[in-house]
C-alpha cells in the first residue's frame, strides 16, 4: 500500500507567494495572540469595544462553530460571539495550553487551544445554565496582518458543555469523555524553536500520515474484525507512537493506543463515510513549530452519512462537511499526541439531528 504524494493544501491557492518568518517573529506572534484573547477574556465586558478595536480588524472574518457558524464585521462578532460568553459566564478566565504558530502560504497564523473556565449564569445558544463552574474546550487560528487579527476560525466543543450540565441529548460516546491533557513532557506554551527543519520536518510527518487515510481499506472487506486488522496493519502505523493518546470532541471521546484509536473512532468513522474526499477544498491551515504541528481544514472533509457506526443515527445518505483541525505532538520520532476538535452539533445538523431542540425537551 503506497502513500500517494498530493498538495493537501486549500485549492485555487498553489501560486500565491509564500511568506517566510524568522523563529524570533514567530514567537512573538504567538505571545501577541495570545496576549490579545487573554486581555480581551480578563478584561471583561467594560473594556470589550476598546479591545476588539485594538486587536482586531473592522472587517474581520470569523468562522465559528455551529449554530454561531460563520460572519464578517466586527460589529457582530461582539454581538453574536463575545457579548453572549460574558453574559453567560461573567467570571471567564482563559487559560492556554498549546500555542503554535507559522505560515502557510501567503498567511501568517497562530493557533491554540485553550480552556474558557467560568459559573455557567445564564442561558448560551439555548443551553441552559448549571450555575456551576464549567470548561469551554476551546481551539482557535487566527491569520494575523499589520498586528491585527483579519480571520478567526474557532470551534467551542458545545456538547461537551451540555455533558457537564448534566444533560445527554445525543448518543454516547465509544470513548472516554472528559477534559483534555496539556502535551506530555513538554511546555506547549512557551516553547521556542530556533531550528526551522525540525519544524518543517514534523509538519511533513503529520502530511504524510494524513495522506495514508487515504488508503482505503474498509471498501475491501464488511468484516469489522478484518478491517480492524487491516487498519492497525496500515501505513498509518508507522507514525504513532506506542503510547499515542487521540484526544477526541465530545460525541467520540479520547482513546488510547492505535489500537483504541481504530476501535473508538476510526473504524466506526470510515464504515459510516466509505465515500469521502479528504481535500476536495483542502487545508487552509498547515503549520509546523517545533515539536508540534497544526493542519485544519474549513470544510476538512466531504461525505456521505451511509451507516449508524460512528454517531449510532440511521443513515440518510446525506452528504455532510466538516469543520475540523488537527494539533499534533510529536515525540521520539513518531506522533504522540492529537488533539481534534470536530464540529460534532454542525455535522449532526446535516443529518437532521438539532441537538440544540434536543436539549428543549
Amino acid at each position: 500500500m503506497k502513500i500517494e504524494n498530493f498538495d493537501t493544501g486549500l485549492k485555487g491557492q498553489e501560486d500565491v507567494e509564500n511568506i517566510i518568518i524568522t523563529p524570533e517573529e514567530n514567537y512573538k506572534n504567538k505571545q501577541k495572540v495570545k496576549n490579545y484573547l487573554t486581555d480581551i477574556v480578563h478584561s471583561g465586558k467594560s473594556k470589550l469595544d476598546d479591545n476588539l478595536n485594538k486587536y482586531f480588524a473592522k472587517d474581520i472574518k470569523v468562522n465559528c462553530f455551529h449554530p454561531i457558524n460563520e460572519f464578517s464585521g466586527l460589529d457582530k462578532y461582539k454581538d453574536d460571539y463575545w457579548l453572549p460568553l460574558f453574559e453567560s459566564f461573567p467570571d471567564l478566565e482563559r487559560r492556554t495550553q498549546l500555542i503554535i504558530g507559522g505560515t502557510f502560504r501567503d498567511k501568517i497564523q497562530v493557533a491554540s487551544i485553550s480552556t474558557l473556565s467560568g459559573v455557567f449564569k445564564k442561558d448560551w445558544l439555548g443551553i441552559r445554565p448549571n450555575n456551576k463552574m464549567v470548561n469551554l474546550r476551546c481551539c482557535e487560528i487566527h491569520e494575523l496582518k499589520n498586528d491585527k487579527i483579519v480571520e478567526s476560525h474557532i470551534l467551542i466543543d458545545v456538547i461537551d458543555l451540555i455533558f457537564q450540565t448534566g444533560v445527554f441529548p445525543i448518543h454516547k460516546s465509544r470513548g472516554a469523555e472528559g477534559n483534555w491533557l496539556n502535551p506530555i513532557n513538554t511546555d506547549g506554551v512557551n516553547f521556542f524553536e530556533k531550528d526551522i527543519n525540525i519544524s518543517k520536518l514534523n509538519l511533513e510527518q503529520a502530511l504524510i500520515m494524513q495522506r495514508s487515510l487515504n488508503i482505503k481499506p474498509e471498501l475491501d472487506t464488511n468484516s469489522d474484525e478484518d478491517l480492524k486488522l487491516k487498519l492497525i496493519d496500515h501505513p498509518q502505523a508507522e507514525f504513532w507512537h506506542d503510547k499515542m493518546i487521540w484526544y477526541g470532541p465530545s460525541g467520540i471521546g479520547t482513546a488510547r493506543s492505535l489500537e483504541g484509536f481504530v476501535d473508538y473512532h476510526q473504524l466506526p468513522f470510515r464504515k459510516t463515510f466509505k465515500e469521502r474526499n479528504y481535500w476536495k477544498l483542502g487545508h487552509y491551515s498547515e503549520l509546523g513549530d517545533g515539536k508540534f504541528s497544526l493542519t485544519a481544514g474549513w470544510h476538512s472533509i466531504q461525505a456521505t452519512y451511509g451507516s449508524n457506526d460512528w454517531l449510532g443515527y440511521p443513515p440518510n445518505n446525506k452528504n455532510v462537511t466538516m469543520r475540523v483541525m488537527d494539533f499534533y505532538h510529536h515525540d521520539e520520532g513518531k506522533i504522540r499526541e492529537n488533539w481534534v476538535p470536530i464540529d460534532i452539533a454542525h455535522i449532526l445538523n446535516q443529518i437532521g439531528v438539532d441537538i440544540f431542540e434536543l436539549i428543549k425537551e
